[in-house]
């Protein structure tokens, strides 16, 4: 059964009918609301109830109160107009049953559709990891509830739900050009009003303003609370913004009211709701990454980034005098500022490794995370952000070197220090922001990261060969190569793409067609021209020697960028103004670079 929790907001979807179903709107769903839950007792600051099955994992925001008015107070917009957001249909029972010990089982819808999860996921890595069964199972078990016939994950047998899922994806591949337009038409209208808002009488687009259907959360790398179930959220779990005088946008749960309808014009968002995995994180729906906030947030961002560059000087022959420092804490902010400006990492946080993946960032480093190696250098090995492991070696100032040599053995009172111990001295989390604006107004580590990212992209791109009569996609090349060392420098890493070997695969192939094309032109223009009449196969043959650059060139650039992701540098990192500045340098179309959203 489901452990026991202090809100039903942790509870599996279906364990608490009153809680999570929606009012009864359809025939499937009929259901018995259970008596009131007693009131929940207060938390102690150290719970060691257990946790609930469908509790929490990581989310982009980390927010640790409900959100409330901008710390700035500063007034973002005075009047706001838009949709709501769009929520995911509910649940439709198919009735292709599961199979226990080899014998077909009966689920109830709410069953049927936790179990449909877990179907869909049959073929990927995760239904084989223990920690993603073991979570899974505490959630299944607690929908199934006690007594249930089903009793041991590692006799259940998904398999007939997985192949009908199977059979529906092949149906609507199957779909004809008619069908796929008449369905997509359909979803753009369903879409329509939700797709854009209404601010001080501007249109704005919204980005994504979808609520996530249920699901098992898959985390990033060995996550500690993947395979757990995310619920499905209803209007009343979620906070609106809009403008007063407004009606709250409308919603298809009748019998239900939004959590709560706010008027502040000193934020941004336009909907927030806890995440149904990690309650101590926010979901929200923002504006477009192309409205006016966000380009003007950008611009801030970017001109901090520049305002660094004219006083960085100073800020480094700041940290470096603390590396001299009597007091082993300033040495070893010293160090780590010097680690977040050379290295462009993150700063770290405190983490609940419970509840959270172990991932760290400079202030946080552990010793097991560095070594110091001869000749002045330091290797890092550890799993970064979203369990994307960093590992470098990289030359450092003999100073530096010492003084990490120093921080792996003892600590600023002269403790001994074990593989598992912090590298600098706990806290150091907290104390980093405030040196960071001693030393400039608006300073952070993601302002040196974005420093670092332009600095680096801009001494590329002035390095990089664009030789005269170069086709676009040989500029596009060689702006990708500058970015992808951007990416590198960030951590903008991934593992290689399933379908990568796939691809290349075709890729290679196209090229060797197009490779015994080129040779069969070659030998008719050379019979051509001994005829004297070579004119239109020698056009023929240049056409297909230029296909056969441009497959050459993509598959090495695909090859070459299979484990980097470019987007997110060159979205949140890299000043466009530099982009923008080689494009018109180059004559290479911006929209080859930026995609239209």
């Amino acid at each position: 059964a489901a452990a026991s929790s202090d809100s039903d907001d942790d509870l599996p979807l279906g364990a608490r009918a009153a809680a999570l179903a929606p009012p009864p709107a359809k025939k499937a769903k009929k259901k018995t609301a259970p008596k009131p839950a007693p009131p929940a007792a207060k938390k102690k600051k150290k719970a060691a109830a257990p946790r609930s099955s469908a509790s929490p994992a990581p989310a982009k925001k980390r927010v640790r109160a409900s959100p409330g008015p901008s710390k700035s107070k500063d007034k973002k917009w005075t009047t706001l107009a838009h949709g709501g957001v769009l929520f995911p249909p509910d649940y439709e029972p198919h009735g292709v049953r599961m199979l226990y010990e080899g014998r077909p089982v009966d689920l109830t819808p709410d069953q049927e559709e936790v179990a449909t999860l877990f179907a869909a996921m049959l073929d990927t890595d995760f239904a084989a990891k223990p920690k993603f069964r073991a979570n899974f199972w505490a959630a299944f078990s607690g929908v199934l509830g006690a007594g249930h016939a089903v009793r041991d994950l590692a006799k259940c047998d998904f398999r007939p739900i997985a192949e009908h899922l199977g059979r529906l994806r092949e149906e609507k591949k199957a779909a004809s050009k008619e069908e796929k337009a008449a369905a997509k038409a359909e979803r753009d209208a369903a879409e329509a009003r939700f797709k854009s808002a209404v601010v001080d009488g501007r249109v704005e687009a919204v980005g994504n303003f979808r609520v996530e259907p249920p699901g098992l959360f898959r985390g990033r790398g060995e996550h500690p609370r993947m395979g757990q179930l995310k619920r499905r959220i209803y209007p009343r779990d979620i906070t609106i913004n809009i403008g007063r005088g407004e009606a709250a946008p409308p919603h298809p749960y009748p019998g239900q009211r939004w959590k709560e309808v706010r008027h502040d014009g000193t934020v941004t968002w336009l909907a927030f709701w806890k995440d149904p995995i990690n309650e101590k994180e926010y979901k929200y729906v923002w504006l477009a990454a192309n409205s006016a906030f966000k380009a003007d947030s950008d611009k801030s961002k970017y001109e901090t980034a520049r305002a660094l560059k004219a006083r960085i000087a100073s800020i480094r022959a700041s940290y470096e005098r603390d590396w001299a420092s009597a007091d082993v804490d300033t040495q070893q902010m010293g160090v780590a500022l010097y680690f977040i400006d050379k290295l462009a990492l993150r700063a770290g946080h405190e983490k609940d490794t419970e509840n959270e993946a172990d991932t760290v960032g400079c202030c946080n480093l552990k010793v097991s995370d560095v070594d110091v190696l001869p000749g002045h250098k330091v290797k890092f090995d550890f799993l970064g952000k979203d369990s994307i492991r960093y590992e470098n070696v990289v030359d450092v100032e003999p100073r530096v070197a010492a003084l990490v040599a120093a921080f792996r053995v003892r600590d600023g009172k002269g403790k001994a220090k074990g593989p598992s111990d912090l590298l600098f001295y706990e806290g150091m989390v907290g104390d980093l922001n405030g040196k960071l604006k001693s030393l400039m107004p608006k300073l952070s580590a993601k302002v040196f990261r974005t420093f670092n990212a332009s600095v680096t992209l801009d001494s590329l791109l002035a390095a990089a060969r664009v030789p005269p009569g170069a086709t676009v996609d040989e500029k596009k090349a060689a702006y990708d190569r500058a970015n992808k060392e951007v990416a590198v420098l960030c951590n903008h890493q991934r593992a290689v793409p399933k379908g990568h070997a796939g691809q290349m695969e075709k890729v290679s192939a196209r090229i060797e067609a197009l490779e015994a094309e080129e040779a069969a032109l070659a030998v008719a223009a050379k019979k051509a021209s001994r005829d004297g009449d070579g004119g239109a196969e020698a056009k023929r043959l240049a056409r297909k020697r230029e296909q056969l650059a441009k497959a050459r060139l993509q598959a090495a650039v695909r090859e070459d960028l299979k484990t980097v992701a470019l987007g997110t540098s060159k979205i949140n990192y890299l000043d466009p103004r530099i982009t923008i500045a080689w494009c018109k340098r180059t004559e290479t179309p911006l929209e080859k670079v930026f995609n239209k959203s």
